[in-house]
């Protein structure tokens, strides 16, 4: 082992059947081990609220050391991660394969799975996580739905506030009444089979967020795709997951995985790739479920299979070559490189997508928007990941960018909002836009505009 631990990061399988792995006295145990070794190097200290957390408890202790920090204090670092997987990915010089053998996401994913066995998942957090039926009940009555979420909603923000813990000030997405699946069904886009990519396949995993919320994103992804000639077919069996894993309903993700992997298996076995329209999901085929259930055939095919978007149009573009047909765009991007994007360990593919339209001009920011999935639109920690996401928000400005992009909806959302809070107490003349699309729209766009 060399110093530092110049090797590739690996992952471990999640022992979630082990009656140990909700043992707390050895849970807790395992936490000292952790932190201690986190308190000793403190690399991570501007990364997220958790590390500044652990640190000020341990600061602020009769010895200065861990061993005077009481345990039930452990969960307010718990509480701050958001599971992004960057002090994993990119910080930490112990994560395995060094003997020291950190890997602080999943050790807090073991602390919440403790929680959640123990029945201390609030309702609400349970509710919240129930994404395909929250989609399908706000999505038929989506202008009650909007009208109520809109900020500055007087009568009806506060309330949801009262109720749910999601902070009056956050942007909600919005749902709509005609799903992706529903639109793909009746009108989707003609294929051009004498594009480059005509021999290729893929089933299209429009994700709940895309089928509920955003799809407008799906119907851009299947255009390109079929403007290159890619056969494809559009499933959503169900939620990936990724709300359940945040508070730590491990065997709630696993069913998730077997469903799903199930339902794709045949298409896999007829030589479909299998593209995921957002990266928290495709993070989760690819490597989480995976080390859930790593004995799982199915789930290891799917983990295989899988490519995110981004990476599947950009592998188009050096294996085959896109379509002709785009346009310049009508200004600059701004491209926001999601954690969970960064976390698949492909690249850039946000920017790369960006750079395939003709005489794009591109800037690049690699940090975190702040968002965390749903810990960012609660009241605990709201104005929080605004702060978090500041740097990512001033640069964003600093570019004074026609398009900002991100792979991932909600740090989108929350970006913008951290340019509209920095615009406006600065008074700068720069305005935020009002949506910021994924890459692959602005592909979609610039297809569009080489035809008119």
């Amino acid at each position: 082992m060399s110093e530092g631990s110049l090797e590739a990061p690996e992952r471990h399988p999640i022992p979630w059947q082990d009656p140990d792995f909700f043992d707390e006295q050895k849970l807790d145990n395992e936490l000292r081990r952790q932190f201690d070794i986190c308190h000793g190097c403190r690399r991570c200290h501007n990364l997220c609220d958790s590390f500044p957390r652990l640190f000020d408890l341990i600061d602020e202790a009769e010895s200065m050391e861990l061993d005077t920090v009481d345990s039930k204090d452990f969960k307010s670092v718990v509480d701050a991660c958001t599971l992004c997987d960057m002090c994993f990915l990119t910080k930490c010089p112990y994560v395995p394969p060094h003997e020291f053998n950190l890997d602080l996401p999943h050790l807090m994913l073991r602390y919440r799975a403790v929680e959640h066995k123990k029945g201390q998942t609030g309702f609400v957090t349970k509710q919240m996580a129930k994404t395909d039926r929250n989609g399908k009940f706000a999505g038929a009555v989506a202008p009650i739905s909007n009208w109520s979420s809109r900020i500055g909603n007087g009568l009806t923000r506060p309330a949801m506030e009262a109720v749910t813990g999601i902070d009056k000030h956050a942007a909600l997405p919005k749902f709509y009444g005609k799903t992706l699946t529903a639109r793909a069904a009746s009108m989707g886009p003609q294929r051009d089979e004498c594009a480059p990519a005509a021999a290729r396949k893929a089933v299209v995993y429009s994700t709940c967020f895309v089928n509920y919320n955003d799809p407008a994103l799906g119907e851009d992804a299947l255009e390109v795709l079929a403007r290159n000639g890619v056969e494809t077919e559009l499933l959503h069996p169900m939620c990936c997951g990724m709300p359940k894993l945040e508070h730590g309903d491990i065997e709630g993700v696993a069913e998730a995985a077997r469903t799903v992997a199930a339902e794709f298996k045949p298409w896999i076995e007829k030589g479909y790739d299998i593209v995921a329209l957002t990266p928290s999901c495709s993070l989760m085929l690819k490597f989480e479920w995976p080390l859930i259930l790593p004995d799982d055939e199915n789930v290891r095919q799917l983990s295989q299979a899988t490519r995110d978007i981004s990476e599947y149009v950009v592998d188009i573009s050096r294996n085959e070559g896109l379509a002709d047909g785009m346009s310049a765009l009508d200004g600059n991007v701004t491209v926001h490189l999601a954690c969970h994007s960064r976390a698949q360990n492909m690249g850039q593919k946000a920017a790369e997508l960006i750079r395939l339209i003709p005489d794009a001009d591109v800037q690049v920011i690699e940090r975190c928007s702040g968002h965390g999935g749903s810990w960012g639109m609660m009241k605990d920690n709201f104005e929080t990941g605004i702060k978090i996401g500041r740097p990512a928000a001033r640069k964003a400005v600093e570019t004074a960018p026609r398009y900002v992009v991100s792979e991932c909806p909600l740090a989108g959302i929350h970006i913008l909002q951290g340019m509209e809070r920095l615009t406006e107490k600065e008074d700068a003349p720069l305005q935020a836009p009002e949506h910021a699309p994924h890459p692959v729209q602005l592909l979609a766009k610039s297809y569009r505009a080489g035809q008119e």
